[in-house]
């Protein structure tokens, strides 16, 4: 399973969202830090999920952290996020 599914079924599982993309973006990081040869080092997710509801910027982002794990999280040298509940 590539990182990018974990992340996938990682997310989908804590947080039930009803939006969530997945993007490997290592490409476009090409010879900067962290880059690895054949990708799967720099992800960009955007969630949509009820459960975001009232929490602000930084408890979203703690509760994607906390979702993917240690592990995973370890294994990223880039995560970025576009966290907001469904419209």
């Amino acid at each position: 399973m590539s990182k990018a599914e974990k992340i996938r079924a990682r997310l989908a599982e804590a947080l039930t969202p009803a939006v969530l993309d997945v993007v490997d973006d290592s490409e476009s990081h090409r010879g900067h830090a962290g880059y690895q040869d054949g990708g799967e080092s720099h992800f960009h997710v955007v969630i949509r999920a009820q459960s975001f509801e009232g929490q602000s910027r930084i408890a979203r982002h703690r509760a994607v952290h906390a979702a993917l794990g240690k592990d995973l999280m370890a294994s990223i040298h880039a995560l970025s996020m576009d966290l907001d509940v469904p419209d």
